[in-house]
């Protein structure tokens, strides 16, 4: 996915940072803490290469680590899309978002990271996704994390609802896509 993004012009972390890099497994989504791993140097993250190695991960990326407010988005296709800072509620899944600090609520173009979102969602052919992005304190964003189904944990009865709304209209065309 992170080559495919590149590939399309999506704004993804560098490979390499001043601020340390993340680890992440590339053959399946994250089912563990040490599937997505921060190392904050080279040698760090040569060791935690060689971990996944030994576990049996030979397929992985490695994103610089970007400062800046973590975002969560969640999406569906056909006009549904909203966003949460995960430091306003402290909700986490692993616990990494207290890497990037509190959020600072930079301003950003949120129309053109839903816009950014849905073109990864039209390019992986995904109707229901999610994702992470980081929001710089001069209002660009990159992508740090995209996944199908997400829990939309932070808004799940109106996902639900625009969920609903896509899967009649498709069954409707009879062109269930899920």
């Amino acid at each position: 996915l992170d080559n495919l993004m590149r590939d399309n012009n999506i704004s993804v972390p560098p490979s390499d940072g001043d601020s340390g890099y993340w680890l992440k497994r590339g053959d399946a989504a994250a089912q563990s803490k040490s599937d997505v791993v921060y190392c904050k140097d080279r040698a760090t993250l040569a060791e935690k290469e060689a971990d996944f190695v030994i576990r049996g991960i030979t397929n992985w990326i490695i994103q610089g680590h970007v400062l800046g407010d973590l975002v969560k988005f969640y999406a569906v296709k056909g006009g549904f899309f909203r966003y949460f800072y995960p430091s306003d509620d402290g909700e986490s899944k692993f616990g990494d978002e207290k890497l990037n600090g509190d959020a600072c609520h930079y301003a950003f173009d949120e129309h053109l990271l839903k816009a950014t979102a849905d073109k990864v969602a039209q390019i992986t052919g995904i109707d229901v996704y999610g994702g992470d992005a980081i929001i710089t304190e001069d209002g660009n964003f990159y992508i740090i994390d995209f996944n199908d189904w997400p829990s939309f944990s932070r808004c799940r009865d109106i996902a639900a609802d625009a969920i609903a709304k896509l899967t009649n209209k498709k069954n409707s065309l009879n062109k269930i896509k899920i």
